[in-house]
């Protein structure tokens, strides 16, 4: 028993598997923790489906797939946001409009492309196991800024989380906050696409933080409950 336990870490990519997962879990345990208070649960489906236009595009002009999402994620995350404001639309509908378009022009464009197979569909589905020393490194620092300007704006996006007219009132920048929160969605989707796939992230982004709440009633309680499901969750996936 012990020994298949241990065998499996005997391995280097191994390694670099546990660190890229534990990297993505911790992130999107802890921006996952105000999506759900935000009622935002769908907002990373939606940014990881539409990105695959973006990635679609820069496989399609010989580009790299990461980057191609990073450019098309960015965009959709603040789209929704601004759609919902300008055109006085629910923040579900406008989800579901930035999922759709994305989608739909990634499939569009994915048919035209004869040899897409392998490196489109590993994204889709991820490959924590292939993943290189490099990938784990920009996984990290990208979940380090995001955690940091987490940390630096606690306050205020836990403000805005819970009553953004009474944050208004206070005088924090509420506009700002309601436009962060999915800028860090995005880039946290993004980030952690290369270890859990777009079919993944949305689980790796909700199910932990809204375990949490179940076992907490404190935002910090949450948070902590949320990162140690996340964290278990990796782990247990990388044995099975």
């Amino acid at each position: 028993m012990i020994d298949a336990l241990i065998e499996p870490w005997e391995f280097a990519f191994m390694h670099r598997a546990l660190l890229a997962a534990s990297f993505a879990a911790l992130v999107c345990s802890v921006v996952g923790v105000f999506v759900v208070l935000r009622g935002m649960a769908f907002m990373g489906d939606a940014v990881a489906h539409s990105s695959l236009a973006g990635m679609s595009v820069a496989y399609f002009f010989g580009g790299s797939i990461f980057w191609g999402a990073f450019a098309w994620a960015l965009p959709a995350s603040l789209a929704i946001t601004f759609i919902s404001r300008r055109a006085n639309i629910r923040l579900d509908t406008a989800i579901g409009i930035i999922f759709a378009s994305g989608f739909a022009v990634g499939i569009i464009l994915m048919s035209r492309v004869s040899n897409y197979t392998a490196d489109l569909f590993g994204l889709l589905f991820g490959n924590v196991l292939g993943v290189s020393w490099g990938e784990v490194l920009l996984i990290g620092l990208v979940a380090g800024g995001v955690l940091l300007i987490i940390a630096a704006l606690y306050k205020e996006l836990l403000f805005t989380a819970y009553d953004a007219t009474m944050s208004a009132a206070s005088g924090i920048p509420v506009r700002f906050m309601q436009y962060l929160l999915p800028l860090l969605v995005g880039v946290t989707t993004v980030a952690s696409l290369k270890a859990v796939g777009i079919v993944l992230v949305l689980a790796l982004l909700v199910t932990p933080a809204a375990t949490a709440t179940l076992l907490a009633r404190r935002l910090p309680g949450i948070m902590a409950f949320s990162v140690l499901t996340g964290l278990i969750s990796t782990v247990a996936g990388l044995y099975l």
